[in-house]
Parts: structure tokens; C-alpha cells; sequence
């Protein structure tokens, strides 16, 4: 453990990854204050100095991630033209999908008021699964003028077909990575048409 008075490095990242175990190995029933400071080897009163309450701190784990997942996935229109359709539509949905994904999304959905916080700061233009949705739009729209996706396809609807089905799969969890990624990967060949 950090000694008293000692400036914890990266203290939010660090708190951060070990909310990430606790919730992969206990669910968000096992995310405290407590849990997540021992996992991170800190002060119990660490999370407190950094965080207002808990429910901010996972309503911040919940946007720091979706932060770091729509960065991953803004450069996707700048793929046009290189490597298959489908599989830099699935590469960029099972960003989405994380390896903690879908239990950071049952944290937030767990406890109504970081749900309610994380979607105030969506609606106010934080990173969310609409930046994703974009660079979906932006990638197919950018295919259709270079005549690889045909121009009657409905690139937003197609976005957002499947980031609704990537947010239904983190909603609904248990989806073993092999079978997700598979799952994924069906469902781009089968919603996305090629010119």
C-alpha cells in the first residue's frame, strides 16, 4: 500500500483498471469503496479524495472508457478504401464490446443515479456510443463514394443497427470474446451490403 502523504501516480487510472477486476471478477454487486482500494493497493479514502461519492466515480469509469473506445474508433473513415468493408465495420464494433465492456455496463446500469449521469454528459456532448454511431456513418458514407458499398445503402441506420446490437449485447452480457466476436462478424456481413 502507498505509505500516508505519498502522491499516488495516476491515481485515477489506477482506480480505474481495479474497479475493471473487481467488476470482471465480482460483478457490480462486489464494487465499493472498499473493494476498489484494496484492489488497488491505496488508501481506503483515496477513491473519496478524487471522487464525490461512488456513483461518481463509476459514472466517470463509465465515460473515461467510452472516451478512450470513441478515440479508438474515430479514425475508422480514414480506412475507406483499404482492407474489407466488414471487418473494419466488426474491428470497430468490437471496440465496443472490450474485454470489461460488458461489466462496466452493468455497473452503470446497476446504480440509477450514474446511469442518469452518464447520460446527462452524453446529451452534453461527452464520447459516447453516438461518436461511435458517426464514425460508423462517416466510414460508410466515404465506402459509398469510393463505389464499395452501394449508394442506396442507409449508412446511419446501418451505424446504428449495429451499434443498438453491440449496446444489446453489453446490456445482456455473457457472451464468451470467441462467440461475440463471431456474433459480430455475422451480423456486419449480413446488415452491411457490398458494391
Amino acid at each position: 500500500m502507498s505509505p500516508r502523504g505519498v502522491p499516488t501516480p495516476d491515481v485515477r487510472e489506477r482506480l480505474f483498471a481495479a474497479a475493471e477486476r473487481v467488476l470482471a471478477r465480482e460483478g457490480s454487486a462486489g464494487l465499493t469503496n472498499r473493494a476498489v482500494t484494496e484492489e488497488a493497493d491505496c488508501a481506503k479514502g483515496l477513491l473519496y479524495n478524487h471522487f464525490a461519492d461512488l456513483d461518481d466515480f463509476v459514472a466517470q469509469l463509465v465515460l473515461d472508457r467510452f472516451a478512450r473506445i470513441a478515440a479508438a474508433v474515430a479514425p475508422l473513415p480514414e480506412r475507406a478504401g483499404r482492407g474489407g468493408v466488414h471487418e473494419n465495420l466488426a474491428d470497430a464494433a468490437l471496440v465496443l464490446l472490450g474485454t470489461n465492456g460488458p461489466a462496466i455496463a452493468a455497473a452503470a446500469i446497476s446504480r440509477s443515479d450514474v446511469a442518469d449521469r452518464v447520460r446527462t454528459a452524453w446529451a452534453a456532448g461527452a464520447p459516447g456510443p453516438g461518436s461511435v454511431e458517426a464514425a460508423m456513418t462517416g466510414y460508410l458514407t466515404r465506402e459509398q463514394e469510393l463505389g464499395r458499398v452501394p449508394a442506396g445503402a442507409d449508412g446511419p441506420m446501418l451505424a446504428l443497427a449495429i451499434t443498438g446490437t453491440v449496446h444489446h449485447l453489453l446490456m445482456h452480457g455473457g457472451q464468451p470474446p470467441a462467440e461475440g466476436r463471431e456474433l459480430i462478424h455475422r451480423l456486419v456481413a449480413a446488415l452491411v451490403p457490398l458494391a
